[in-house]
């Protein structure tokens, strides 16, 4: 029987950090070299803060708090929200097991222990997931070809 597990990366975790960096290259053609200088220097970065999932040891899931994500450099009037959640992954062998929803619960623990009250999120994918998870739909945009929702929790 496998163990989840939930481990907060930090800076000077370099092996889990240029891991995270193939998953969302892998998954989003974030270059790693982004990746890897952003999650060297979380306040710089403006990472709030990264969790990793693990299941008997093996990472399997990461996603974390950003105060800046890409959203808001195609529309700036978004920057008045300061906690997004953000690139949220699993690897594919472990999707569709519930993963993703235990993370972002794992997520909202986290934020609500740290006093932050209200996150926000993006997404063209996984609408629905987060629908479940309680999120509601502030609006919804169109760039370019994706269609996205902004969702929002209250905490």
């Amino acid at each position: 029987m496998s163990t989840l597990s939930i481990h907060p990366v930090t800076e000077n975790e370099r092996k889990l950090i240029e891991q995270i960096a193939i998953w969302y290259e892998t998954e989003w053609n974030i270059p790693q070299a982004h990746t890897l200088k952003r999650m060297n220097h979380f306040a710089e970065g403006k990472i709030v803060f990264q969790l990793l999932l693990k299941t008997n040891d093996r990472p399997i899931a990461t996603g974390g708090i950003y105060s800046h994500v890409g959203l808001i450099d195609k529309e700036p009037r978004l920057g008045i929200h300061r906690h997004w959640l953000a690139l949220m992954y699993t690897v594919p062998d472990m999707r569709g097991k519930g993963i993703g929803a235990a993370l972002c619960r794992e997520i909202i623990a986290t934020a609500r222990h740290k006093d932050i009250k209200e996150i926000q999120l993006f997404t063209d994918t996984a609408e629905n997931l987060y629908a479940r998870e309680g999120w509601q739909v502030t609006e919804r945009l169109e760039i370019g070809q994706r269609k996205i929702a902004v969702m929002q929790l209250s905490l």
